[in-house]
């Protein structure tokens, strides 16, 4: 077996691992404001909208608005919006895009 490469996944593994944790060690112990934890509910919302709208309005490297990705997530958002659940969302994006895809801008 070659043990460099061991080596290296276990180091990986190390170097993976502590940056995770050590917070969670260090702030397991403080109790922090509230508006702090309000602020870090708001992470994953802010994230996830700086992944999905580049890659839902810009296509050939230009904005553009008339793509069934974007209008596929237009009824997308507003049926997360009212529902708040996972699944019900996801059903409708996808089914929205294969009609706007197939036949509306075929």
């Amino acid at each position: 077996m070659n043990y460099k490469f061991l080596y290296i996944v276990i180091g990986m593994s190390v170097v993976t691992y502590i940056p995770r944790v050590l917070p969670a060690i260090g702030l397991s112990r403080i109790k922090l404001p509230d508006w702090f934890l309000l602020f870090l509910e708001y992470i994953p919302v802010s994230v996830l909208a700086a992944l999905l709208i580049p890659s839902i309005l810009v296509q050939n490297k230009k904005v553009d608005v008339v793509n069934p990705y974007f209008l596929a997530s237009i009824p997308t958002v507003a049926v997360a919006y009212k529902s708040k659940n996972i699944f019900i969302p996801i059903i409708v994006g996808l089914l929205s895009y294969l009609v706007i895809s197939k036949v509306i801008l075929p």
